[in-house]
C-alpha cells in the first residue's frame, strides 16, 4: 500500500521527537536541497540533527498536513525547552522529499480575540475547489497585499466570518486593514513584494511571500511578523465569481 507523502512528512517530523531513523528514508540524500541554515543537506545531516535532539526530549505535534502534487505542506508545534509554531514545506521528486523549507517562531497568543495560533479546523475538505480556492488566495494576495490595494479587501474577505490567527491580529476586516494601512516615516511597516508560490489542497492554501517588515526584507510563511492574513494557512471558503471569500484557519 502506497503512504500518502503528508503521512510520510508527519512520520519523518514525529522523528524528531523518537530519534527513529526509519522515516528519514523518505528524503533523498543525493539530491536533498535543504534551505534551512542551521540544518546540513542530506539525510545524513537530518539523522544527525534528529538524533541529538530526540535527546533534549523534545515534543513535536504535526497540527495540519497537506499535500498539493509534488509538495506537503504542514503546520507544527515543538516544544525544544521553549514552544514554537512553524511551517514545512516539502518537495518530492520520484517519491521522495528533495527539497526542504521551514519557518518557525515563538509560539504566542492567544491574540486580541482569543485566537491561538494553530486553534482551528485541521482537515481539508472541498478537494474539487481546490483550484479556485488557489486562485482566489493568489488574487488576494497579490491584488490587496502586494498592489496595496485595501479598498478590496471585502472582495476577499467574508467579513462576517474572519478569523485571524495571528498573536498580533484580531478578527475582523477593520482589524487587518489597520494593520496594513500602518506606515512609518511614508514607508508601510508590513510590505509584500512578491508570491513565490500558492500551495493548496481543498479548502486550505498557504501562500509563502517575501516583503519587508519594519524595512527588513522578510520572508513570509505564517510566523512572518505581518501575517494579519497571508501569507499563512488561509481556509478559503466556497468562492464564485461574484464573491470569492476568505477566512483565515
Amino acid at each position: 500500500m502506497t503512504i500518502a507523502k503528508k503521512d510520510q512528512i508527519r512520520a519523518l517530523l514525529k522523528s524528531i521527537e523518537t530519534g527513529d531513523p526509519g522515516p528519514i528514508a523518505v528524503v533523498n540524500e543525493a539530491r536533498y536541497i535543504q534551505h534551512n541554515p542551521q540544518t546540513h543537506e542530506g539525510s545524513e545531516g537530518l539523522a544527525a540533527l534528529f538524533q541529538r535532539l530526540s535527546k533534549t526530549s523534545p515534543r513535536v505535534n504535526i497540527v495540519r498536513a497537506f499535500e498539493d502534487g509534488d509538495f506537503v505542506f504542514a503546520h507544527t508545534e515543538y516544544d525544544f525547552a521553549s514552544r514554537k509554531i512553524g511551517f514545512e514545506v516539502f518537495r518530492f521528486e520520484d517519491g521522495r522529499a528533495v527539497e526542504h523549507w521551514d519557518n518557525i517562531q515563538e509560539r504566542q497568543g492567544p491574540n486580541r480575540s482569543g485566537r491561538g495560533m494553530v486553534d482551528g479546523p485541521t482537515e481539508a475538505t472541498d478537494h474539487d475547489l481546490t483550484e479556485s480556492n488557489r486562485a482566489v488566495v493568489r488574487s488576494f494576495v497579490e491584488t490587496v497585499l502586494v498592489d496595496g490595494q485595501l479598498d478590496r479587501l471585502t472582495d476577499f474577505i467574508d467579513a462576517d466570518a474572519f478569523a485571524e490567527h495571528n498573536p498580533r491580529g484580531a478578527d475582523g476586516v477593520a482589524a487587518l486593514q489597520s494593520a496594513l494601512e500602518a506606515s512609518d516615516n511614508g514607508r508601510r511597516h508590513v510590505a509584500y513584494r512578491r508570491v513565490h508560490r500558492v500551495l493548496a489542497e481543498g479548502n486550505f492554501a498557504l501562500s509563502v511571500s517575501e516583503g519587508d517588515f519594519g524595512g527588513v526584507h522578510s520572508a513570509s510563511y505564517d510566523d512572518c511578523p505581518a501575517g494579519f492574513c497571508c501569507p499563512v494557512i488561509l481556509k478559503a471558503g466556497k468562492s464564485s465569481k461574484t464573491q470569492p471569500f476568505l477566512s483565515v484557519s
